[in-house]
């Protein structure tokens, strides 16, 4: 006779709330949450989100309203996330690395009636604290709201049942405004429904989660693997070594990490000495893998290797099983089942196979818009000539003859220069082949003869050495006579997101500035 957590993943579609539940009747003493400071079991789970969940609607917190977060990740964090969704409501995770005006305008965008927060996110909003209407709750005890301890509802205390429909919002993930205001993208329960459902976690699991809980890259690891009984072992900020320590501590199976934590976890001289052989498989996601990099961590990692490639708001996703393709890792991979991902023109038409265009996808798993933006939400869909609904990604590939996904670049990346395209991907691939180099980002640059013109910025191997100048003439020997660099800077790092993605919009406004200061 199959088990509660049997019978809810049986279903067409279920909660993750649900599942949390069934899995506190089925494994109640495993351990679910583990952080610095503490750990809880999943029946302790269970019985917090019951009060957390209680708690939200004794304040007013009905069926569809928000419920904000946005502190360090923690298990109370984790707690209270889970809790909100157990109410009937939704979540806003927020990131503590906006503004203090941007997150004002995210809380209001999102019409959130109760505030977590800590006391770092206090101190960055304190100038706009006391133009918010949502009730704040203080997670850390820090008394920068009311006390989480003394705003839960009693112990034992249930809350009250919500049917949840498949189509309503799960959680609201503003997106990092790398390109302008942040938009509130609305991710149904149908679209976690369908992530946790995929089979990459067991109750066995044992999953490291370094990047934070706001990020939907997290997410798609946090989720399923509570859902599924496994244990997260929760880091408040990422740092290589103390990675490598909990997970050979924890005997970690899974991970999730962006590249650039791959490349810090690869550099570090000690890497070798850490026992890793508890790991099944390690997945990343969010930002451009290079190949000579997966090829390392395949070589001196132990488990299976996932690139995942897709959007947070959904559409067709892609997946690379680096171990079983070798031969392939210069690729996103290929579509998951039940995923149409199609290749699109500038006239919104596919294109023959083997051709270059815009990625759009479909599938179970997509947004439902963005969340007060009608407007914006259209410009992000394409409609097929029989009025299927796809999602753009503003990325630019081509498939091969296998079915893989190569990655050009960013549609806004892509630089014309004299009438010919230009990839910064082919240049940046070009530019890391030197020894010295680690990593490298190309934008474009306006031209009074071309247009547009390529300039590269690169950072350097710890200890190396080499001219600008040098590089550069390096470069442009090896490159195409219309890819030519027209300048190239040595900087010490590349600005990057929270989830490790180069802030190219940030060089070049850096880049245009200075020039436009000497030309004065």
């Amino acid at each position: 006779m199959p088990n509660a957590v049997e019978t809810i993943l049986a279903r067409d579609f279920g909660t993750v709330a649900d599942l949390i539940a069934a899995q506190a009747q089925v494994r109640g003493d495993k351990q679910a949450l583990v952080d610095a400071r503490r750990s809880l079991t999943y029946g302790g789970l269970d019985a917090l989100m019951d009060r957390i969940a209680a708690a939200l609607q004794r304040d007013g917190v009905g069926q569809a309203d928000v419920a904000a977060i946005c502190a360090t990740t923690s298990v109370e964090y984790a707690a209270a996330f889970l809790g909100v969704l157990r109410a009937g409501a939704i979540v806003a995770p927020l990131a503590p690395s906006s503004t203090a005006e941007s997150l004002a305008g995210q809380l209001a965008d999102c019409g959130a009636k109760v505030f977590f927060l800590d006391a770092g996110v206090a101190e960055l909003m304190a100038p706009v604290l006391d133009q918010l209407t949502a009730k704040r709750v203080s997670l850390d005890g820090s008394g920068v709201g009311l006390h989480f301890e003394t705003w839960l509802a009693a112990e034992g205390a249930k809350p009250r049942a919500v049917d949840v429909p498949p189509e309503q919002g799960f959680n609201i993930i503003y997106s990092s405004g790398t390109t302008g205001a942040p938009k509130g993208i609305v991710q149904p329960h149908a679209m976690r429904w369908h992530h946790l459902r995929r089979g990459a976690y067991t109750d066995r699991a044992v999953t490291m989660i370094s990047t934070p809980l706001y990020s939907n890259t997290t997410l798609v690891s946090f989720l399923p693997t509570m859902a599924n009984g496994g244990t997260a072992v929760l880091m408040g900020k990422f740092e290589a070594g103390e990675f490598l320590a909990l997970a050979e501590r924890h005997r970690a199976t899974h991970a999730m990490l962006v590249p650039v934590q791959y490349r810090r976890l690869m550099a570090r001289p000690d890497f070798d000495r850490y026992d890793l052989s508890s790991f099944v498989t390690k997945f990343s996601t969010s930002a451009p893998f290079a190949a000579e990099l997966k090829a390392d961590i395949l070589k001196r990692w132990p488990g299976g290797l996932v690139e995942f490639y897709g959007m947070t708001e959904g559409g067709g996703t892609c997946g690379l099983q680096c171990h079983e393709f070798p031969d392939k890792l210069h690729t996103v991979g290929r579509p998951f089942p039940g995923h149409d991902i199609r290749l699109i023109d500038e006239d919104g038409r596919e294109v023959a196979q083997g051709g270059i265009g815009e990625v759009v996808g479909r599938s179970g798993a997509m947004m439902v818009g963005y969340h007060n933006q009608p407007a914006k939400t259209s410009e992000a869909e394409w409609f097929s000539p029989d009025g299927l609904r796809y999602i753009r990604t503003g990325d630019v590939g081509r498939f091969d003859e296998d079915g893989f996904l190569t990655l050009m670049d960013r549609k806004k990346d892509m630089i014309i220069s004299g009438g010919f395209n230009i990839y910064p991907s082919d240049l940046e691939a070009e530019i890391v082949r030197h020894e010295a180099v680690l990593e490298a980002a190309v934008v474009g640059a306006p031209s009074d003869a071309w247009g547009e013109t390529p300039v590269a910025f690169v950072a350097l191997k710890p200890g190396a050495k080499v001219g600008a100048g040098d590089l550069k003439a390096w470069v442009n020997g090896r490159v195409g006579k219309t890819q030519r660099l027209a300048d190239l800077q040595i900087v010490e790092a590349l600005p990057r997101s929270h989830i490790g993605k180069v802030l190219k919009r940030e060089l070049r406004d850096a880049y245009l500035a200075t020039a436009s200061a000497g030309a004065a």
